[in-house]
């Protein structure tokens, strides 16, 4: 049974500001607050569009100038950024990536400082990106503790967090979510999914490299799941980092293996990507595909989430199942 049908996020109505509201993840979020009773308002460069996708209840706006100071809010979700896979990581790009995450979360802070009324509550995505990479047979699982690295997608990630940080200074309790690969239903086009199944549906295999590397993923619907889990504690107890992956890591072979039984393709001959094609194509960013990291959701079982996909199997049976 998913974690996210059903979700309830609070005992009474919570007034909810989000940025990135429209991505793969805030869109679903704000569907399920709304249909939870909460009020929703979200920070969005197409406020037009975003009442189009997410329905005429969400209020929009698309910079902080535009929102009052008296404007008051009981959680705020910051899960802005532009998507990491894409165009080449150059120092344009870099730039575009960084802005989209720590200069949005700058200019919110800017705004919560302003603000005559605090949140009780901020939750920030950050991903798993800011361990870096680890070593391929390597089986130490990395929790909330773990080393940064020294390399573009660690630093991103801890620039993101540092910006997110400055929240506590206001006594505002924040709680950081490192997210893995999210998968939800591949019928939505959204998503990582979709794009790492592409080769099946093609029948030329999936392995990237030699598919050692390891994927730590985690369901759409426990996303919902761990952040409604965390309104509903008290905020200085849900406030500090938070690893949102599942408990069940897989290898990228395994990944991709379970994906064509899920799908009836067949395993036989996979065909893999070369590494070096993968480094030619995509440069630095090809690190993402190539190198794996085991990370642990040990904060979030300890504080008692119950995660609705902790099987890779049962997972993409579901997200495929269209």
């Amino acid at each position: 049974m998913a974690q996210a049908a059903g979700l309830h996020f609070f005992p009474t109505p919570q007034r909810v500001l989000i940025t990135g509201g429209t991505g793969f993840i805030g869109s679903a979020l704000c569907k399920a607050l709304l249909a939870d009773g909460h009020s929703v308002t979200v920070l969005t460069r197409n406020p037009g569009k975003a009442q189009a996708v997410l329905g005429s209840q969400v209020v929009t706006f698309s910079n902080f100038d535009a929102l009052s100071v008296q404007s008051a809010f009981d959680v705020v979700i910051n899960l802005a950024g532009e998507p990491v896979v894409g165009p080449r990581w150059t120092a344009a790009r870099k730039a575009v990536l960084l802005a989209s995450r720590s200069g949005v979360t700058d200019a919110l802070v800017a705004w919560l400082q302003r603000a005559h009324t605090k949140p009780r509550l901020m939750i920030s995505g950050s991903a798993i990106g800011f361990y870096g990479v680890q070593a391929q047979g390597d089986r130490t699982e990395l929790a909330e503790d773990a080393a940064p690295q020294a390399i573009f997608m660690s630093e991103l990630c801890q620039a993101w967090e540092a910006s997110a940080k400055a929240v506590q200074a206001m006594g505002v309790p924040l709680a950081l979510l490192r997210i893995g690969v999210v998968l939800g239903p591949c019928s939505t086009g959204q998503g990582a999914l979709p794009k790492m199944v592409l080769p099946l549906r093609l029948g030329v295999g999936g392995q990237l490299g030699n598919g050692q590397q390891v994927v730590s993923w985690v369901h759409l619907a426990d996303v919902l799941g761990a952040v409604a889990h965390l309104m509903r504690l008290p905020a200085m107890q849900a406030q500090g980092v938070y690893n949102l992956t599942a408990p069940q890591a897989c290898s990228q072979h395994m990944f991709m293996q379970v994906a064509a039984q899920a799908m009836h393709r067949s395993w036989a001959l996979p065909l893999p990507t070369p590494a070096w094609v993968l480094r030619v194509l995509m440069g630095e960013q090809a690190g993402l595909l190539l190198e794996g990291q085991r990370v642990a959701p040990t904060r979030l079982l300890g504080s008692g989430y119950r995660f609705a996909y902790g099987d890779v199997a049962a997972a993409l049976k579901h997200c495929l199942a269209s």
